[in-house]
């Protein structure tokens, strides 16, 4: 298996690389090691969204790489950290697709958790490549939500026709608001989510 091969010829991350990590991740408050393994976890599904095998491989090598270049006494300024854990699991992506020679088709409904909600899908004409972008982009801005608004955005649009209504009757019910109500926070939600998915989508092109 390609990415196997590969990575067993990786520089092997130290212990002072990997305790750098740790404290980058936590963002100066300390998860104890809770915030690597959730940030693990969204760095496997997100190449197993793109079908790789050796999804868990990608995603350490994608930690350790950036542990290596913590273990240099390396800034990384991009914040939050999970935006820069996309950028170089877009870079191991690629270099995977290389390796590979493969074409890996896109699920746009699937999302970290589960399916890719179907009212933030995003469609454009210009090709596989930019979807495929757009999709990143949006996995990072997912990440830059608080968790409220993340679970609320998922939820919001996750199924379709009648379990969708059910599914948002249930949601404003726990919430203590009216449907019109939330269908209003979703809606702000929503537009933060697609500027923000915009603005990565330009900035990541020009990396």
């Amino acid at each position: 298996m390609p990415t196997q091969e590969v990575l067993r010829d990786e520089p092997v991350l130290t212990q002072r690389g990997f305790t750098r990590l740790l404290a980058w991740l936590d963002d100066g408050v300390d998860s104890q090691g809770e915030r690597y393994l959730e940030i693990r976890r969204r760095l496997v599904a997100y190449f197993e969204r793109r079908t790789c095998p050796g999804a868990e491989e990608l995603a350490d090598e994608t930690l350790n790489r950036i542990g290596r270049t913590l273990d240099q006494d390396t800034v990384i300024a991009t914040r939050p950290p999970a935006r820069y854990c996309y950028v170089v699991a877009r870079f191991v992506l690629l270099e995977e697709f290389r390796r590979s020679r493969r074409y890996v088709p896109i699920d746009e409904r699937r999302t970290a958790d589960g399916p890719r909600p179907h009212g933030l899908r995003i469609v454009e004409p210009s090709g596989a490549a930019v979807q495929e972008l757009r999709l990143d982009c949006l996995d990072i801005c997912l990440e830059q939500l608080k968790p409220e608004q993340r679970d609320l955005i998922v939820e919001y649009y996750r199924d379709e026709r009648r379990q969708k209504i059910e599914r948002r009757r249930a949601l404003a019910s726990r919430l203590g608001i009216t449907m019109n109500a939330l269908g209003i926070r979703a809606c702000r939600i929503r537009d933060a989510l697609m500027e923000c998915v915009e603005g990565c989508r330009k900035g990541l092109r020009r990396i």
